[in-house]
């Protein structure tokens, strides 16, 4: 079992380490200054000592860096001239985008180094803690380590996949698209149904969501349906005008994923390219009417 500290107690250092503590493994010290940070180490990891950042890499054996991704490399070089962090220690970040590049200081004096990112969306509770079944983490790892980086995933519930070096930020724009920008998107859908009359956009969208959502992981694009894949052009009109005049700041956003649809249903073979240009010009010059667009200011174009 292992002596672990944690530096950066957000969301995901405060999940991290109360299920490194549940998993047997000693938290013996966290590093957080915010109002928020204290909270969760109250809820979450009782009794553990809070001090300074260089302390608790003095402390550990194994060093956990949940700070944000542009802090990552300062906070490596603080600690490794303050000469907090030593050879033979493990040194662990939680950062998608990052690799080891970041931890080349560490990695310089010998300090064993990991790139270990949960693929998760956090709120920094005990609700996370069973989220982290099945959870799978994208591992950046020196050969020699690993086997234990293999062994605290699985500690920790989850399931290792390995990410080259040159492929890190790829691997976290995909999260970030797919999942930052679906809660945008879901966010903006709730927001057209409340002008439409809806009560309760939620419960309206839950079960067709949840439906398109299972099966483009099981589908792919094979899962698209609706007036895009149809090529009817009127339908996608129509809702240009009405967004326009209801709620014109998702226009932009509707504009886009449409655009991207239509080029994927053309690849997928369902859309014929000429109706996918018809669909696109349309598209492209409702950007270009004002931002409180009426239906007489969209632009004409013909169905064939």
């Amino acid at each position: 079992m292992a002596r672990i500290g944690v530096v950066g107690v957000g969301r995901v250092g405060a999940v991290l380490a109360a299920a490194f503590r549940a998993a047997g493994h000693e938290i013996v010290s966290v590093a957080g200054e915010s109002t928020a940070s204290r909270q969760r180490i109250a809820d979450l990891l009782p009794g553990v000592s809070v001090t300074k950042p260089t302390a608790v890499a003095s402390s550990c054996d194994v060093l956990l860096l949940t700070v944000p991704d542009d802090m990552l490399g300062n906070v490596v070089s603080t600690l490794v001239g303050a000469r907090a962090i030593r050879p033979g220690q493990y040194v662990v970040h939680t950062s998608g985008r990052h690799g080891l590049a970041v931890m080349a200081p560490a990695a310089a004096i010998g300090a064993h180094v990991v790139a270990m990112h949960p693929a998760m969306t956090f709120t920094g509770t005990a609700l996370d803690l069973p989220r982290l079944k099945g959870c799978v983490f994208g591992v950046t790892v020196p050969p020699a380590d690993r086997s234990i980086a293999e062994g605290w995933v699985s500690e920790l519930g989850g399931v290792a996949i390995f990410v080259p070096e040159d492929k890190r930020t790829l691997y976290h724009a995909s999260l970030a698209h797919g999942a930052n920008h679906l809660v945008t998107l879901v966010a903006q859908a709730m927001e057209m149904l409340s002008a439409a009359g809806s009560d309760d956009p939620a419960a309206t969208l839950r079960p067709l969501l949840t439906a398109a959502l299972d099966n483009a992981l099981n589908q792919g694009d094979a899962a698209l349906t609706g007036p895009i894949v149809r090529g009817d052009l009127n339908t996608v009109r129509a809702h240009l005008a009405e967004i326009a005049i209801d709620s014109p700041t998702t226009l932009p956003s509707y504009v886009a994923l449409a655009k991207a649809t239509a080029d994927r249903a053309v690849v997928d073979g369902r859309l014929l390219p000429i109706r996918r240009n018809r669909i696109v010009e349309l598209l492209d010059a409702a950007l270009l009417a004002t931002e409180y667009a009426t239906p007489a200011r969209l632009p004409h174009v013909p169905q064939s």
